[in-house]
């Protein structure tokens, strides 16, 4: 009786390499190993992601910035052209990349059940028995709204324009913001020769007097312009003491761990479980070995049943000049074991499904 097997993907050795096949969503042939049919799978280890957010404010003077006190009473007018950085928040999550340390291969038997093995795109287990749920979407950014910029010029009169100097210039700009605040005044008092019928008419002239008292404002104090710098910053755990991950500086920005213009953002990472070694899984009377061991060393059985990871507890705390931006417990692979479910569990008297956590192996549900 011909096999067939559900398979979303396997690694497959071709001319003595590895190469990533994505499976379909149909019954195809189980993958062959030798003479055996089954699936090859990875586990998972943990990568920290530090993933900081930043404010870059870059401030640039207006064209009549030495007059801004003279004329309209703006003091402390910065002159030169200006960056300046801030941190705003820093999150740090786990990730789950293939560990080519630990790659299995599941061998269909005539007295098991073909089970339906959901992997990841990198061949990471998800499920087993589990419904198809499909690839992981990716949620798209969001769109930002921004408000347009103003240009000064299109609100200038032609006497502000046909003015013989710069002093002059300002001078004028500086009369025509005083009228659209006047103007602004006389709208809201009532006194207005041309009143709005009603409060929505009154809203439209008055923004608009604002835009044009803001456009005209800016050729004075100048102009802020705000823009958000996203930085993902990627760390493979071990056991670590302030460990300099990136480095931040309020002119500059996100700088490297070893430039010395920024403050370093340290990383503290201390094992909280020490999880003793578990004995193997049983292969026929022999120890366990991953498929890795199996291409090397020869005729070596691959493991009766399914590996998984324990993962083990780690405090990780991320500083900042002497400032706390993350402390937390996290689940990290380096500091787990490896366990197995018995091949019992997926005989032909019974299905079991199996759900495990793609970001550390974990397994996280089990129905029989």
């Amino acid at each position: 009786m011909k096999k067939v097997f559900f398979i979303l993907l396997a690694l497959l050795m071709v001319n003595g390499q590895w190469s990533m096949v994505k499976g379909q969503t149909e019954v195809t042939p189980g993958v062959t190993f030798g003479k055996k049919f089954g699936v090859t799978y990875i586990l998972p280890k943990t990568e920290l992601v530090i993933e900081a957010t930043a404010t870059k404010q870059h401030y640039k003077p207006g064209k009549f910035s030495l007059y801004a006190e003279r004329y309209l009473r703006l003091n402390d007018v910065k002159q030169e052209e200006e960056m300046t950085w801030t941190l705003e928040d820093v999150q740090v999550k786990t990730i789950g990349i293939p560990d080519p340390e630990n790659i299995y291969f599941v061998e269909m038997k005539d007295r098991t059940t073909a089970p339906l093995m959901e992997l990841t795109a990198d061949g990471i287990v998800r499920s087993i028995n589990m419904p198809f749920v499909g690839e992981e979407k990716i949620g798209l950014p969001p769109v930002l709204h921004q408000e347009a910029d103003l240009d000064p010029r299109s609100f200038l009169t032609e006497e502000i324009l046909m003015a013989n100097s710069t002093a002059k210039q300002a001078e004028l700009v500086a009369r025509e913001i005083y009228n659209i605040r006047e103007s602004k005044n006389t709208l809201l008092r009532g006194e207005s020769d041309n009143l709005p019928k009603d409060g929505a008419q009154l809203q439209i002239m008055l923004d608009n007097l604002n835009k044009q008292e803001k456009a005209l404002t800016q050729m004075f104090e100048g102009k802020v312009t705000l823009e958000t710098v996203h930085q993902t910053f990627r760390v493979t755990p071990a056991e670590m003491n302030n460990h300099v991950v990136f480095r931040f500086s309020r002119k500059l920005g996100f700088v490297q761990a070893d430039d010395l213009a920024g403050e370093p953002i340290q990383l503290t990472i201390v094992n909280k479980q020490v999880i003793p070694e578990q004995p193997a899984a049983p292969t026929d009377g022999k120890a366990s070995r991953s498929i890795v061991d199996i291409l090397t060393n020869g005729n070596k059985t691959a493991i009766e049943g399914v590996a998984y990871n324990v993962p083990g507890k780690a405090a990780v705390k991320l500083t900042y000049n002497h400032k706390t931006l993350f402390d937390s417990e996290l689940s990290l692979t380096q500091f787990g074991v490896r366990e197995y479910l018995a091949a019992q569990l997926f005989n032909r008297n019974t299905v079991t499904k199996v759900q495990f956590d793609v970001n550390t192996g974990a397994l996280l549900k089990i129905d029989r």
